[in-house]
């Protein structure tokens, strides 16, 4: 009898071990998420770092926070498995899913949808009171692969046959939506488009740059943007990702830390959300475009810091360096 219990035991003892341990699904190493800045570095880090502790203690397993300045980094690290899962826009998204299978994770949820807008600003001094009005005048887009920090107002002027270069007398790249602000503040340019979203988290912060602009035009809705995943990752790590990122609203620590990034919840998102943003991206690719051709043969010199303290901490200490260096490098 002891020996026939030993013999149904062992196959049972180790089913459960299966179904209970991540590590023998081939789940060991770190899950490693990106992060792209829609706001400023150190921003990036304090806005998500806890998301991704988050996730890391759900998940019983060690999550690593991989920041990039782009979303073309962030795109190829996510087209070869470099990144798990990452945050990215609405247009990358839509574009990676076209081109390498990308697969939409969640979407946050704020004001009861998973949508957002794009705001054009301008200094609350200045007499532009519509997007037409900037015409030969100084504007900053954010990411050259920015649903609202550049594909929205590229897709107006599209639609009039028109593109940045003979439309603007000068655009620049500033990386982040809280930049834009800043820089429009500031009369650095006359104008901007920026993410509603940022815009609304920088109000909540009591932001002073927020004080010294204005709206002069706000985009239809488009799909909020997501975290995604690829066909590579394990359907383990995706449906737990999943799992932990829907409920996070449900338990007190984790609705703290979405209240703070002013997010009500993670929903499972709808591709449909991402129509009208694929619309805009088929319009405007029938446009040459300088910026996207030129982006493969831009150089990205890799910066390495092994942090003594938190990542938070290291990025604090270390980013305003590397982004100066990145700004004055030919």
């Amino acid at each position: 009898m002891n020996k026939k219990a030993a013999v149904v035991l062992l196959p049972l003892s180790f089913m459960v071990i299966l179904t209970l341990s991540p590590a023998l699904f081939g789940v060991g190493e770190p899950v490693r998420i990106g992060v792209v800045s829609m706001i400023t570095p150190v921003d990036s880090v304090k806005y998500y770092q806890e998301t991704i502790d988050y996730i890391s203690d759900k998940l019983g397993m060690p999550v690593e926070m991989v920041y990039r300045k782009t979303y073309d980094e962030m795109d190829r690290m996510l087209e070869n498995g470099e990144v798990d899962a990452a945050f990215v826009c609405s247009a990358p998204y839509v574009v990676d899913r076209r081109k390498f299978g990308a697969e939409l994770l969640v979407a946050p949820q704020v004001n009861g949808r998973a949508l957002y807008k794009s705001y054009i600003i301008v200094h609350r001094d200045s007499n532009i009171n519509s997007f037409d009005q900037l015409k030969g005048r100084t504007f900053a887009f954010t990411d050259p692969k920015s649903n609202s920090g550049r594909l929205y107002p590229v897709y107006r002027l599209a639609k009039e046959g028109k593109g940045p270069d003979d439309f603007f007398e000068k655009y620049i790249y500033s990386y982040s939506h809280n930049k834009s602000v800043e820089l429009v503040a500031k009369k650095v340019v006359d104008g901007a488009a920026v993410e509603n979203l940022i815009y609304q988290y920088m109000q909540s912060k009591k932001s002073p740059y927020i004080q010294q602009i204005r709206i002069i035009d706000k985009s239809p809705d488009f799909g909020i943007p997501p975290m995604v995943t690829t066909p590579g990752v394990s359907t383990f790590i995706k449906e737990k990702m999943k799992e932990i990122l829907t409920n996070m609203h449900l338990d007190k620590e984790g609705k703290h830390i979405l209240s703070a990034m002013l997010i009500e919840k993670f929903v499972v998102g709808l591709d449909s959300y991402y129509d009208s943003v694929r619309i805009m991206e088929s319009y405007v690719s029938m446009f040459n475009d300088p910026e996207d051709s030129d982006s493969s043969e831009k150089k990205t010199v890799y910066f390495g810091v092994i942090p003594k303290d938190n990542p938070r901490i290291a990025y604090e200490k270390y980013q305003l360096m590397i982004d100066y260096l990145s700004d004055n490098t030919p």
